[in-house]
Order: C-alpha cells, then sequence, then structure tokens
C-alpha cells in the first residue's frame, strides 16, 4: 500500500514521526536508491527504504510501551557522537527498537515513555493535545509568593518564548530548601530550568513524577517496566481529553 515515508518509517520502529521527517530533510532516507523528500510516498511491501544507509525493516513488528526511570547524566536522545550515556543502553531485555517519547534533559530525572508506535509518540508529544506531565523541583532558597505567581502565570523564557500558565504547588518550603511541584501541559526545551530561572532561582533537582496520569511509581533510577493495560487506557484518556479541549477551542 503506498503510503507516505515519514508513517512507514515510525511505523516501523525506527523512530517518531516527527523525527522521521526531520531524517527525510537532512537526506538520510532514499526509496529504491533515491534521496527522497518530506512528503514522498513508497511502498512498504515493495521498495527498499534505507536510512542513513541501513534498510528499514518495514516488516510487521510488535508494539511496546514502556516507562522508564532516566537516571541524571543520561540522554534521551538516539545517537550521540561524544560517546554520551543514553538510555536506550539501560533496555537490554527489548529487542525493538524503541525510542523516546519526548525528551528530558541530561541533568534531569525521572519517567520516560519509550515506544515503537509512531502514532501513539506522536499524540503524546504533540502540542494540541495538552498531555499534562509533572514535575517535583528543588530550589536551594526560599522562594515567594511573586515568584511563584509569576511563573504561574505565564513568563518569557527566551526572546519572544513565552510560556502557558501552569499549576505550582509548594510541597516543602524553608530559608534554604524549597521543593515545587509542576503541573504544566507543554515541553519547550528546559522549560522548568528557564522558568525558574527568568525569576531568579536556581535548580538543584528536577524529577518528572507523572505523564499524561502515568506515574513513575516504584522504579528505582535505570529501572523500565512495560506499560499495564490500565496505565495505556490512563494515557489515551489524556490524549482524548486533550482532542475534545482543542475541538472546543474552534
Amino acid at each position: 500500500m503506498i503510503t507516505r515515508l515519514q508513517k512507514i518509517i515510525s511505523d516501523s520502529g525506527f523512530c517518531s514521526r516527527r523525527k522521521a521527517e526531520e531524517l527525510i530533510g537532512k537526506n538520510a532516507v532514499k526509496v529504491n536508491g533515491h534521496t527522497a523528500s518530506v512528503g514522498d510516498k513508497a511502498d512498504p511491501d515493495k521498495d527498499i527504504i534505507t536510512v542513513w544507509g541501513e534498510r528499514l525493516d518495514t516488516k510487521s513488528v510488535r508494539l511496546r510501551y514502556i516507562k522508564l526511570y532516566k537516571p541524571r547524566g543520561y540522554l534521551t536522545s538516539m545517537e550521540d557522537s561524544h560517546s554520551e550515556k543514553l538510555i536506550t543502553d539501560l533496555l537490554k531485555g527489548i529487542p525493538e527498537r524503541v525510542y523516546p517519547v519526548g525528551r528530558l534533559d541530561k541533568n534531569s530525572e525521572g519517567i520516560i515513555l519509550l515506544t515503537n508506535d509512531g502514532a501513539f509518540a506522536n499524540d503524546i508529544t504533540h502540542p494540541r493535545k495538552h498531555i499534562a506531565k509533572v514535575y517535583r523541583v528543588t530550589v536551594p532558597s526560599k522562594v515567594t509568593e511573586e515568584q511563584l505567581a509569576e511563573m504561574a502565570a505565564g513568563i518569557e523564557i527566551d526572546k519572544g518564548v513565552i510560556t502557558q500558565p501552569c499549576t505550582i504547588n509548594v510541597l516543602t518550603e524553608g530559608q534554604e530548601r524549597t521543593v515545587l511541584e509542576f503541573i504544566i501541559t507543554e515541553g519547550k526545551n528546559r522549560q522548568i530550568r528557564k522558568m525558574c530561572g527568568a525569576v531568579g532561582l536556581e535548580v538543584s533537582r528536577l524529577k518528572r513524577t507523572s505523564v499524561g496520569g502515568v506515574k513513575l511509581g516504584m522504579l528505582k533510577p535505570g529501572e523500565y517496566k512495560e506499560l499495564t493495560a490500565e496505565e495505556m487506557r490512563t494515557l489515551r484518556a489524556a490524549i482524548g481529553r486533550g482532542e475534545a479541549s482543542q475541538r472546543k477551542k474552534r
């Protein structure tokens, strides 16, 4: 069946659909020896598709849905040229090629989802879905009500880049240490660290505890497990709520 190339690549489990589009844009994808362009289509049953010279396995694969406790010091990138530690190095028991859904910066820790289901990954990461993510943030100082209000209302973190309003709860507070809970529905690069920096706060620890209602639970750093049927239902419900919210805004 003739299908868009980025969908074929994501359905194979090689990477997400968005990443597939980036690879096509970098001239990394060829169909029957010819460099592909964004928007091209192919027949996965007949055409030979390669990514960086590696032939794509377009046969049906088992779909995997995993949650992992990413330790600090690991990258969520699939490939790195500087011999950094990658989270995929922790998935020794998973034969399928899975990739991270979204990102979590090197110095942060906590839950990250991995899958080889391109459509599912796209639903979780698409900005219009408004999937909630919860973070536990430790600040080595006192935090004022004014700082909290400014961050919660939406704040400029880069030139012309303003965050959406979010929920911030104070879990513990003191003169030398405050623990906050951020609940955000977007995923700008290093967003929470930049939000805190914009009001003069330093982040000493950042831990993501939940994505779309799926919690880190009792996992320890470096551990992972398959998502349960209940967790999958929770995520799909979150995706559905995001779609319903978007329709109301139209």
